[in-house]
């Protein structure tokens, strides 16, 4: 394992420069997450360990890529095993008092922040979501037609961003109906329910009372869930009934080509809280104009959102 801070560089451009000094495939290099190419970021990741490994820290270590720690693992560093990341942003060219700032960072704080997948989960100009439809066209057609059509070649790490991009966009859909309609923190009848900071779900029994579980929510015990669009197997017990069903139905509607694209690639479907709270979140004023935020997200949540 090792750690590294990087700036002008993505994550993927560390995993291809550890995978072309180590000498291994670019799928034997582990990290946990994707991390942003422009701000100065510190992520772990894993190459197989070799009696060679000295020579390979001394030749990864660079100007925008410096080396922090390391030290040997059992196993290989795997997508989403991290359980945080940690934030410090400088908010500069502040307009208005400073008031407004700090009421609505404290508004986050005690309702959450809607729990919208980033704009650069879409790509530059949506380009993944252009993308995705020319994937789920070519790969559709080519299975139901016995004429093999030429298409471009992918990765298969490409092609996950692809459908993962296909994916957050209809959950955002779906987030920004909640949000409309205002019941994006209020529970509906057949929502599916989260257990704070786990990968739980559950749905309401016949004797659980809905007040209390209201009560719940609003102290972020547990948080209402929404869908990572794909096929739901017959003996899933977490899927939407009801109110909250007719939400989702109605969000897939206005995508359908994205909606049964993925049900015919057989994506599985699972869940995504709603919402987050931002932990930790402390801030300061520099200068009158300057404002510094840290704080700590769960894995999956974006402070592009927050901001």
């Amino acid at each position: 394992f090792v750690q590294v801070t990087k700036k002008g560089l993505t994550t993927i451009d560390v995993a291809k420069k550890i995978s072309e000094v180590a000498g291994y495939k670019l799928s034997a290099i582990g990290y946990s997450g994707m991390k942003d190419k422009n701000g100065e970021c510190t992520q772990w990741f894993s190459f197989p360990f070799s009696n060679d490994v000295g020579r390979i820290l001394n030749s990864i270590d660079s100007s925008n890529l410096r080396i922090v720690t390391s030290h040997r693992n059992k196993s290989k560093l795997k997508i989403g095993s991290h359980k945080r990341n940690d934030f410090d942003i400088t908010i500069r060219n502040c307009v208005g008092n400073r008031d407004s700032f700090e009421n609505r960072l404290k508004a986050t704080q005690k309702h959450g922040v809607p729990n919208y997948f980033g704009m650069q989960r879409f790509g530059h100009k949506f380009q993944n979501i252009t993308a995705v439809y020319d994937l789920m066209a070519t790969e559709i057609e080519t299975k139901l037609s016995s004429n093999k059509k030429e298409r471009r070649k992918i990765s298969k790490i490409e092609r996950g961003i692809l459908i993962s991009s296909a994916r957050a966009y209809l959950f955002n859909q779906v987030l920004s109906s909640r949000l409309q309609l205002k019941n994006w923190s209020n529970y509906l009848s057949g929502d599916v329910l989260n257990l704070n900071g786990t990968e739980s779900y559950f749905v309401l029994g016949q004797n659980d009372r809905e007040e209390l579980v209201q009560k719940r929510i609003d102290t972020f015990d547990i948080h209402i869930s929404g869908p990572l669009a794909g096929l739901v197997g017959s003996k899933d017990k977490y899927v939407t009934r009801s109110k909250a069903a007719d939400i989702e139905v109605r969000s897939f509607q206005n995508h359908e080509t994205l909606f049964k694209g993925l049900n015919k690639l057989k994506v599985t479907a699972s869940r995504r809280p709603l919402r987050f709270k931002p932990e930790n979140l402390q801030w300061f004023w520099k200068d009158e104009g300057t404002l510094n935020i840290s704080f700590s997200l769960r894995k999956g949540c974006y402070a592009t959102s927050f901001l």
